[in-house]
């Protein structure tokens, strides 16, 4: 994670003794002052002299400093100085390289791949198993859901002055989309999780369905996730609805229930034709027969035309960032570039679903209702329904809106964040990783490219959601679902991340936003307007030159830093001027002068 995201905490307890590690109590006497201030409940457990294999500069001694949060590397005698900053919770796989007998420089150490595009390589000296109890206590803080142990998420003890979790409330966000209508109501169904375990509490359903039509068609949907409104266009009233596949299988079952229930969805802004948008390949949905699975079909549904977005699935693009990572890190192969990047899929991938979601927003905005699933209706269909969201309504394109999707889309209906990210789980190989949040979020950078004043968030924000998607240091992510999420007492144990993002927003603003609230979005979803987010995958190679703030952006700040430095000296003579010394002088001014507050308001940067 970017140093630059994690605030500095003061902390005058010593956290050795506290250490829940023998191994920590016994090295405590040897550990030195930590370069970087700990975080509230940050304890460390083992300090180590050691060789940092750097890829770019070649072996670095120095000490590795492993918290229960964090591992920290700082070289003793380099110039400049190299230091490491690494959350634990972004360590996917921790290997020990080399034996007792190898032979070579440097070739016996620790192997450590990361989840945030980088791979780490220590070195020790071979004698007296020199890294058994570095590798233990790493393999232990950074797998801690594998060894009984808490995330750090629950240990943290950090205070803010905003409670992130109470951005997001569901009732609030559907009062603020005009719902509910004579056409849509909102019901507690599942107020208990009985309904769908994966879905949140509160959902909008047509007003025509019965609760009893609910239960019957969940018993069709995979997983038991039925279609239920996401957002409502307010003046059209064209709806996106999202769900999961619906259980066909080999022999073709019907289900008259679901069937009738579209054409509810259907009728309640007379759309002429329900659009179904399955986000997979059509032979994947077919495939997805065999399992029990499948899709819509025209002699079942007869008012819905369905439209398959070809948009791959999660082992697909697990391999595709794989193959991204093996051209950017630790070096990049310039004389080949885009070969090389073209035959990582990456951006194909990228343009497919920015493509299907512009299908979503464009056909909404025509005043036609869709429907929008994948399998199980909680990675592709999170990505397409949050980006045609982003697309259709400006509130989202805020500081606050943002957060906002992401907490109703991904998070409130059941992204598998625990298991796509794999928090605090040693199993490397799992093959439910999938890097699909990362994706969407690469999609609204590429959105943000294209349209640089509509929103009101900067890249920081985005950089910053990635690195604590992995860091485990805030319980945003954590689980896979709402009723994992209250089992384990989230909110009222751990902080939400975005406590630390709106207790600092002015850091994640975009000095250029301009408000526009009707204004729909449709970026070009082609190849030759799609770029590598080289600011966030190759930001840890120093020899790229990463792209810097732009001259323009940097001189608006300098003028906008000036324009406070002038308010403050106004102030200061506003002052000055009530004060009893100065009220001769207040009194032979010109009646009708403005005051210095009345300057304030006309004060314009000049840009």
């Amino acid at each position: 994670m970017a140093s630059a995201s994690i605030p500095v905490y003061n902390r005058s307890n010593n956290p050795l003794e506290n250490s829940s590690s023998q191994n920590a109590s016994r090295e405590s006497l040897k550990m030195e002052p930590l370069a970087v201030t700990l975080l509230p409940g940050e304890e460390r457990v083992i300090d180590k002299d050691i060789m940092y294999i750097c890829p770019f500069s070649g072996p670095v001694k120095g000490k590795v400093f492993i918290t229960n949060y964090r591992l920290y590397f700082k070289s003793a005698d380099a110039d400049p100085s190299v230091t490491l900053n690494v959350p634990l919770g972004a360590i996917g796989r921790v290997e020990k390289m080399g034996g007792a007998s190898s032979r070579g420089e440097n070739s016996y150490g620790l192997d450590i791949t990361c989840k945030d595009m980088r791979n780490l390589r220590f070195a020790l000296k071979q004698e007296g198993h020199s890294r058994r109890d570095i590798f233990d206590i790493l393999f232990r803080y950074a797998f801690p859901l594998s060894h009984g142990l808490l995330l750090f998420a629950y240990l943290s003890q950090e205070k803010y002055e905003e409670n992130g979790w109470s951005v997001y409330k569901p009732m609030e966000e559907f009062r603020r989309q005009g719902l509910p209508t004579d056409k849509w109501r909102i019901t507690f169904i599942n107020d208990s999780y009985e309904l769908c375990d994966t879905y949140p509490t509160i959902l909008v359903v047509p007003f025509k369905a019965t609760e009893e039509d609910l239960r019957k068609v969940s018993t069709f949907r995979s997983r038991g996730r039925i279609p239920v409104l996401s957002w409502i266009h307010r003046e059209n009233q064209a709806v996106i609805c999202r769900c999961s596949q619906p259980l066909v299988g080999m022999s073709g079952k019907r289900n008259k229930d679901d069937e009738r229930y579209l054409d509810v969805i259907r009728e309640a802004n007379g759309t002429a034709k329900l659009t179904i948008y399955d986000a997979r390949p059509s032979v994947n949905a077919v495939a997805n027969k065999a399992t029990g699975g499948g899709y819509e079909g025209d002699d079942t549904y007869q008012n819905a035309e369905l439209v398959f977005l070809d948009i791959h699935n999660i082992h697909v693009m697990r391999e595709s960032l794989k193959k991204l990572k093996d051209i950017v890190y630790p070096n990049v192969e310039e004389s080949h570039w885009l070969s090389s990047l073209e035959s990582t899929h990456w951006l194909e991938h990228i343009k497919l679903v920015l493509s299907g979601a512009i299908q979503v927003a464009d056909k909404i905005s025509g005043g036609n209702s869709v429907v929008v699933h994948c399998s199980d209706g909680w990675d592709r269909t999170a990505q397409l329904t949050s980006l045609a969201m982003l697309m259709l309504d400006s509130h989202y394109r805020t500081l606050r809106g943002f957060q906002v999707l992401l907490e109703k889309e991904w998070i409130s209906f059941g992204h598998k964040f625990a298991s796509r990210i794999g928090h605090g789980d040693k199993n490397h190989a799992d093959q439910d990783r999938s890097p699909i949040f990362v994706q969407f979020i690469d999609c609204v950078w590429q959105m943000t490219k294209q349209f640089p004043t509509a929103f009101e968030f900067n890249e920081r924000l985005l950089m910053t959601i990635l690195d604590h998607l992995f860091s485990c240091r805030f319980g945003t992510f954590l689980y896979n679902c709402e009723s994992a999420r209250d089992t384990n007492e989230v909110r009222s144990k751990t902080v939400s991340l975005w406590s630390l993002v709106n207790s600092d927003s002015t850091s994640y603003l975009n000095p250029f936003y301009t408000p526009e609230s009707s204004r729909v979005l449709y970026p070009v979803a082609s190849m030759r307007h799609l770029e590598l987010w080289v600011t966030y995958y190759i930001r840890w190679n120093p020899r790229i030159r990463q792209q810097q703030q732009s001259p323009v952006e940097q001189r608006y700040m300098e003028l906008l830093a000036l324009r406070d430095e002038y308010l403050k000296k106004l102030e200061e003579l506003q002052l000055t001027d009530s004060s009893p010394n100065s009220s001769h002088l207040s009194n032979s001014s010109a009646p009708n002068a403005a005051s210095p507050t009345q300057h304030i308001t006309h004060l314009h940067t000049p840009f």
